[in-house]
């Protein structure tokens, strides 16, 4: 332990770095930066937070909502977290409501303005199109036709 105690500094940038990679689509660097910061820092909850967000990248939204409960678990007020879940959440047809009313939770409860900005972007993105009508093509019932007057 003797040797990482000396990058115990770093875990914020290594963290930070982990975001950005993962936002760029780079999953081998972000996995290997958010582990890297996993070993300064086993205790802190963030790099389990950017497992998630890798997952939620990919729509593995499974994998996603496991770590973002795992950190719940643990932190039970991270409020980022719970929009991140409840963005997770929502994506996945049979857990829409449940993760729309996290995501209310998180924009009525939360003082981070980020977070509330989150939440609300989601929640309109939900609305819009998750929760849409389906399509004809989907069996919406359509509107009856008129039949033609024609020749017998």
């Amino acid at each position: 332990m003797g040797q990482l105690q000396k990058y115990k500094d770093d875990f914020t940038l290594l963290l930070e770095s982990g975001f950005i990679a993962a936002g760029h689509a780079e999953e081998d660097s972000a996995l290997k930066l958010f582990k890297a910061s996993q070993l300064l820092k086993p205790e802190n909850t963030l790099p389990k937070i950017g497992f998630g967000y890798i997952h939620l990248l990919k729509l593995e939204l499974k994998q996603a909502c496991h770590s973002f409960e795992e950190v719940l678990k643990k932190e039970p007020s991270n409020d980022m977290c719970k929009a991140l879940l409840g963005l997770s959440q929502s994506l996945s047809i049979k857990e829409v409501d449940k993760g729309e009313k996290l995501l209310l939770d998180a924009l009525k409860n939360s003082d981070d303005k980020s977070v509330k900005s989150m939440a609300s972007t989601a929640i309109e993105f939900i609305e819009k199109f998750v929760k849409k009508s389906p399509s004809p093509a989907q069996g919406a019932p359509s509107a009856p036709t008129k039949k033609k007057k024609g020749k017998a």
